[in-house]
């Protein structure tokens, strides 16, 4: 599949009957074990990728690293790959449309851009300046992170979020991802006031999908929780390991992996 046939595919995946429940990588063989599940698309976790390259989340790893990171997962999965790419990695309007190129050119199909603690006027310029651009070469997924940051509290946080989803529509986005909210009531009231698809992060409490898309949610993503749980079970292992030195107990907890070398061959 072309990558332009891939884009157009990743824009119906949010147009469609059912909900988009998108997993997230963040390397290659990650993206083929979630391309293998059976996942639709395959999206990149910011904070996976840098915690997997010894970098904290927040803008802080090379952008050579996550640009190098999708082109891996591109490479070896037949689906949509979208690039959780942070605030850009840079708050320069022209360089943010070089490394988005770059993220494009790696075989992304789509963004998140989150606006983290900066100002939503920064953001919608940076979307605005994306979209001037490039056009609608990939799906730009506007991110707010009023209630993941805790930015504001009760009906001012629901304000704000309502808010900055218009102006970040307004800018050009084509969906609007708000992390934080578990609360099936607030999940519906956003989508009936977001006039875009409605993106949300695997939440605990969160109600499972079918209710989600129920309440009008577009798009399920899974963030950093399968990164967590490769690497919980990892330190449990080799806790274990270098306690008592048993090998046949390391290789019972490895039962079950996935035939890479096959795969990759």
């Amino acid at each position: 599949m072309s990558q332009t046939a891939k884009a157009e595919a990743f824009r119906k995946l949010h147009r469609g009957a059912e909900i988009l429940v998108l997993p997230n990588a963040w390397d290659a063989a990650s993206a083929a074990v979630m391309a293998d599940a059976g996942a639709k698309a395959v999206a990149t976790s910011s904070a996976a990728v840098a915690w997997a390259h010894g970098y904290a989340d927040g803008d802080l790893m090379p952008v050579d690293k996550a640009v190098m990171t999708v082109a891996e997962v591109v490479r070896v999965v037949d689906v949509p790959v979208t690039a959780d790419f942070e605030g850009g990695y840079t708050d320069d309007l022209g360089k943010l449309v070089e490394n988005v190129t770059r993220v494009i050119e790696a075989g992304a199909v789509g963004i998140n851009l989150e606006d983290g603690g900066r100002s939503p006027e920064l953001h919608a310029a940076k979307i605005e300046a994306i979209r001037t651009a490039l056009g609608d070469r990939l799906f730009v997924n506007a991110r707010t992170d009023v209630y993941l940051r805790g930015l504001a509290e009760g009906h001012a946080a629901y304000a704000e979020t309502i808010a900055r989803a218009e102006r970040y529509r307004a800018a050009g986005a084509d969906g609007i991802f708000v992390p934080g909210p578990a609360d099936a009531d607030l999940i519906g009231r956003l989508a009936g006031e977001i006039h875009l698809p409605l993106n949300v992060m695997a939440w605990p409490g969160m109600p499972a999908a079918a209710r989600l898309q129920a309440l009008g949610v577009r798009r399920l993503s899974s963030a950093t929780h399968p990164f967590r749980l490769a690497y919980a079970a990892l330190a449990r292992a080799i806790e274990a390991y270098v306690r008592d030195g048993d090998p046949d107990a390391l290789a019972r907890a490895a039962e079950g992996a996935p035939a890479l070398q096959k795969r990759f061959s």
